[in-house]
C-alpha cells in the first residue's frame, strides 16, 4: 500500500514534531545532516546577489547555510507549509542576526513567486514529502532563473555490502522505535520516514524526473556511502 503523502497529513505530521525536529535530525543522523547540508552549498555555491530560494525549508537550516556562505550578502527566502516550523526557523534567524532570510508559508506545488526569479532553487529531505513530486520539481524549475541551478538533497540507501545491511536494519527498525519515543506524535512520523524514502526514486531514476520537469546537466552525488544523495540541475 503506497504511502500516505496527502498535504493534511503531512502538514500535520510535521506540525507536531517541529519542537524537537532539529534536535532529532542531529540525533538520528549522528551530526551528518550538517556536513550534507555543507556539501550541498559547497556543490551549489551563491553566486553573485540574486536571490535564493530553500523549499521545504522546514527550520531553515540550508536556508541559514547559504546565506552565510553567500557572505550574507544574498537575499534567502525560506518556504514551507507547516508553521509551527517556520516559528522556530525565523526564531533561529534572529538569533544569528540573519537579517537576509525571510520565511514564507507556501505550498511547494504552488509558489507565489514569479518565473525565473532565483539563482538556485534548493530542498532539504523535503521534496520526498511533497505530495506531487513532479509538480514539485515543475515549480522549483519554473521560479529558477535561466541559467540556474536547482538542488535537492534527499534521503537514499547504500548499495555497498555489508553496509547496506547494517544501515537498513538501522533505518527500518533502531530509527522508528528511537524516533517515536523521543517525538512521540499521532502520525507514525519516525515509521513515515524509512517508508518514504524506500518509495521514493532514487539515483538515476530521480536525475530522470528532473530532466522531464526542465533540468538539464543533471548529476547526482551519493554521500557518506549512499545514506543521502545530491541531485543537481541546470534549467
Amino acid at each position: 500500500m503506497p504511502v500516505d503523502k496527502s498535504e493534511v497529513r503531512v502538514r500535520r505530521m510535521f506540525d507536531e514534531i517541529a519542537p524537537r525536529y532539529d534536535f532529532m535530525n542531529h540525533l538520528l543522523s549522528l551530526g551528518i545532516d550538517v556536513y550534507w547540508r555543507w556539501r550541498t552549498v559547497r556543490k551549489v555555491p551563491p553566486a553573485g546577489e540574486a536571490p535564493i530560494l530553500d523549499l521545504c525549508t522546514g527550520t531553515g537550516d540550508l536556508a541559514l547555510a547559504y546565506y552565510k556562505a553567500s557572505g550574507r550578502r544574498t537575499p534567502v527566502v525560506g518556504a514551507d507549509f507547516c508553521h509551527p516550523m517556520l516559528v522556530i526557523g525565523r526564531g533561529k534567524a534572529a538569533d544569528g542576526q540573519a537579517d537576509g532570510v525571510t520565511f514564507v508559508e507556501a505550498d511547494a506545488q504552488r509558489l507565489p513567486f514569479v518565473d525565473g526569479h532565483f539563482q538556485i532553487v534548493s530542498v532539504a529531505f523535503g521534496l520526498r514529502n511533497v505530495t506531487d513530486t513532479d509538480q514539485g520539481l515543475r515549480e522549483m524549475l519554473r521560479v529558477c532563473r535561466p541559467g540556474g541551478r536547482i538542488a535537492v538533497l534527499e534521503f537514499s540507501m547504500p548499495c555497498w555490502q555489508p553496509f547496506k545491511f547494517l544501515y537498513g536494519a538501522y533505518f527500518r527498525h533502531v530509527l522508528p522505535r528511537i524516533g517515536q519515543a523521543l517525538a512521540r506524535n499521532r502520525h507514525d512520523a519516525y515509521n513515515y520516514l524509512p517508508d518514504s524514502v524506500g518509495e521514493f526514486p532514487s539515483g538515476e531514476a530521480l536525475a530522470e524526473r528532473m530532466r522531464a520537469a526542465g533540468a538539464s546537466q543533471v548529476q547526482h552525488y551519493p554521500l557518506s556511502l549512499g545514506v543521502a544523495t545530491l541531485y543537481v540541475g541546470t534549467k
